[in-house]
């Protein structure tokens, strides 16, 4: 269609206010009194060997990035800080070497592993931290301190059939594109292990696991750009970096693992299994408005009379033919003073490209918007005549529409389903339900009692500034869900932690 030259008044989408300084935690009345310590125990858990297992959001993965604090301040490590109260055994985290994130492959920076991200207070924008990465994607064998026995499992990245993968820890990473992960690399116990293999073969009284989120996430936040498995495969070695596991081979995979944590010589162990929460509660997804253009009233009309009167004329000639008037409706662009609809392509629109229509559309509240778009939207593609959102299309990878959501979240209720049957059918095993936990810091927040967290982008506290991943303070408030599960399940009485105690976002 034909485009015009415009004037560019989009608002920015993703401007924030700091409320608080956020380099350290803000301020708190809480003093958090140990009180008598001698009412703490274990109940019937034993927590003398705790092992986590999971992906980023075990490892403690934050920002964009696998730093130092996020590590120092995962939800395991918060865990085993509270375990200690009751006999918990020591817990050995795989630390990296600064607090940068990003990653050195044999002495060479790999550009995608960048540094953490740090909010800019003049832009109100995220930007990577300055600095110069120090961690090794050290060789098998030569993690600092030695691999056998760490604790924390989680390795960023992960989906359920890594965990059981073997090789997913060899060093041809560092030299071959490959299934090898770089963060399981430095501590895998072989070449050939696998990370449930490691984590069961410590005979852990304990352990968490949280695994499956990538099964899902990482089709949504590259705006559904991948293939929904379920039915079409369930063998993970034909699968795609961004495709969703099939139910059938969820099932299976998990089932392995539980298995291995729970059966043989770990017959005794006891732990908590934890659910996927939906990504329609987290600011990567919730963040940008459907309605993010600002336009003014000689700009729209410029947009209407430059291509989309003539676009609209052919979508209407169509109906009856090719289309119904519900396609019709949902097709026809309308440019108005004050804010507007975002531009997107939809690929489940009828394909009417023959007659020189593309298939666009303008947003709805159905569609969720990546974090991404905040910085695209309203700016240029190949020139004046085609901005992002406005005259030119988002494009596929940019938005999630209704029928991606509709595959993400029937997989994501298949997966909980096994994950919750899995918990009911042993009586070692408790179920913690984050998707609750996530869904309600999204709807109405979560108050811990000295404090609230909510999950608005960079000022709500919860969610670190990926939009995806919890900040200190967030992980706090999900160990302290599980701690609440744990007491009640185990009949223990671990104290929780004061999540207000803990940082959030950080400042340039």
């Amino acid at each position: 269609m034909k485009s015009l030259n415009w004037k560019n008044t989009i608002t920015k989408v993703a401007s924030v206010t700091i409320a608080c300084t956020v380099i350290s935690a803000c301020d708190s009345d809480f003093s958090n009194p140990v009180g008598d310590t001698s009412s703490y125990n274990s109940g019937s858990a034993d927590f003398t060997k705790f092992v986590s297992i999971g992906d980023s959001l075990t490892a403690g993965y934050a920002d964009s990035a696998l730093y130092l604090s996020g590590q120092e301040n995962s939800f395991p490590a918060v865990l085993a800080e509270q375990f200690s109260t009751v006999g918990g055994g020591a817990f050995t985290q795989p630390l990296v070497s600064d607090n940068l994130g990003g990653l050195i492959f044999n002495t060479v920076a790999n550009p995608e592993f960048g540094n953490r991200l740090v909010l800019d207070a003049e832009t109100s924008s995220p930007e990577p931290i300055a600095g110069t990465q120090t961690t090794e994607v050290l060789r098998f064998g030569a993690y600092p301190g030695g691999v056998s026995g760490i604790s924390n499992m989680g390795v960023p990245g992960a989906k359920s059939f890594h965990l059981g993968a073997a090789g997913y820890g060899s060093e041809t990473v560092l030299t071959t594109p490959g299934p090898a992960n770089p963060y399981f690399v430095r501590f895998a116990t072989s070449e050939s292990t696998t990370v449930i293999a490691d984590a069961a073969g410590q005979l852990p009284s304990f352990f968490t696991m949280w695994i499956g989120n990538n099964d899902v996430l990482s089709y949504a936040t590259t705006g559904g750009v991948g293939v929904d498995q379920t039915g079409v495969s369930d063998d993970p070695s034909t699968y795609g970096t961004n495709d969703i596991t099939s139910v059938n081979a969820f099932a299976g995979t998990y089932a392995a693992l539980v298995g291995a944590m729970t059966t043989g010589a770990n017959a005794d162990a006891k732990g908590v299994l934890i659910n996927i929460p939906d990504v329609a509660t987290i600011p990567y997804f919730t963040t940008v408005p459907f309605n993010a253009v600002s336009l003014d009233q000689a700009t729209a009309d410029a947009l209407m009379a430059g291509g989309f009167d003539a676009y609209n004329a052919g979508i209407q000639s169509q109906i009856g033919v090719t289309i119904s008037q519900e396609e019709a409706d949902l097709r026809t662009i309308a440019f108005t003073a004050g804010q507007n609809a975002v531009l997107i392509s939809d690929e489940d629109l009828t394909d009417l490209s023959g007659g020189g229509l593309p298939s666009m559309r303008q947003a709805t509240a159905d569609d969720l918007l990546v974090l991404t778009t905040s910085s695209k939207i309203g700016t240029e593609d190949t020139g004046p005549t085609a901005v992002w959102g406005v005259s030119q299309p988002l494009e596929d990878g940019d938005v999630l529409i209704p029928s991606e959501i509709q595959a993400i979240e029937t997989a994501r209720t298949a997966f909980n389903a096994t994950i919750k049957a899995a918990a009911d059918a042993n009586d070692n095993l408790i179920h913690v339900d984050s998707a609750a936990l996530m869904a309600g810091i999204q709807s109405t927040g979560y108050d811990y009692g000295t404090g609230s967290v909510t999950s608005t982008y960079a000022t709500g506290g919860a969610f670190s500034l990926d939009g995806v991943h919890p900040t200190a303070r967030g992980y706090a408030v999900v160990a302290n869900e599980i701690i609440a599960a744990i007491n009640t399940g185990f009949g223990a009485n671990i104290p929780p932690v004061d999540p207000g105690e803990r940082t959030t976002i950080f400042l340039k």
